[in-house]
């Protein structure tokens, strides 16, 4: 059994700053991707960042040059650092990650007040 959990989520003026933590425990051997999706009210989930194994990242345009995506794979954690926050990033943050399938979590909130 493998297990997500996110923290690191809260309400947040515009402009500040976040970091988002995801800690997976289980039975987790080789980690390929790991990544970073977000759901809006009303909206479909969408990417926000991934990191592979072997370090290269890649990120939404949209969040691109704020958001940066860092993993530690001796403590199986993955980590999303957010600047900048602006009234379009407010959504449920979910991590996942690939092994032999994709693992999700239970999701962590952002709100940004203006």
């Amino acid at each position: 059994q493998v297990q997500l959990v996110e923290s690191g989520g809260g309400l947040v003026q515009a402009g500040g700053s976040l970091r988002l933590s995801c800690a997976a425990s289980g039975f987790i051997n080789n980690i390929n991707n790991m990544g970073w999706y977000r759901q809006a009210p009303g909206k479909q989930r969408e990417l926000v960042a991934i990191v592979a194994s072997g370090g290269s990242t890649n990120y939404a345009e949209s969040v691109k040059g704020r958001f940066t995506i860092s993993r530690d794979n001796a403590r199986n954690t993955l980590y999303l650092q957010i600047h900048d926050l602006t009234p379009e990033d407010p959504a449920i943050y979910y991590c996942t990650i690939q092994i032999r399938m994709t693992y999700w979590g239970k999701g962590t909130l952002v709100t940004v007040s203006s």
